[in-house]
């Protein structure tokens, strides 16, 4: 039988990541799992201008940790969480370098995420978060795609 105890899910809290939680809670339930869910701050995706009015990434940080109980609560909102013991993590760095050594650190047994379902040049210029979690990642990753994606032919 498969053991799975802790389940992690990265989350940008978008719609897309957000897709993937219903799959994450009913193996939570099915299993006994605890959940995580993991949120990267990638301060590579800042703006220029964001620096050059004195922001730092220090104090978006701080800014981003102050509010993300409350985006937490938002993203688990509408989600059948019952008897489910859930963890929220914050991280900085180049997401899917942490979502792995987060995963490896930590003993998690599945990670379930969302997909942006990018393609084309942005996908080339971007890359894909999720494709490198699922090639890299040290156990089973199963991606949900947003039901309203389409897949078109370029």
């Amino acid at each position: 039988m498969v053991g799975i105890k802790k389940i992690l899910i990265p989350t940008d809290f978008s719609e897309y990541s957000k897709s993937a939680l219903p799959y994450a809670a009913d193996f939570a339930k099915k299993y006994g799992a605890k959940l995580v869910l993991l949120h990267i701050f990638d301060e590579e995706l800042f703006s220029p201008i964001f620096f050059e009015v004195g922001g730092s990434a220090k104090e978006y940080y701080d800014r981003l940790q102050d509010r993300f109980e409350a985006a937490t609560d938002d993203f688990l909102s509408g989600i059948d969480t019952k008897g489910i013991e859930i963890e929220a993590e914050l991280g900085n760095g180049t997401p899917f370098v942490e979502i792995i050594k987060f995963a490896r650190e930590n003993g998690i047994d599945l990670i379930v995420m969302g997909t942006h379902g990018r393609s084309g040049i942005t996908h080339a210029l971007l890359g894909s978060v999720t494709e490198k979690v699922v090639r890299k990642a040290p156990c089973p990753v199963m991606v949900v795609r947003h039901p309203e994606f389409k897949f078109e032919m370029l």
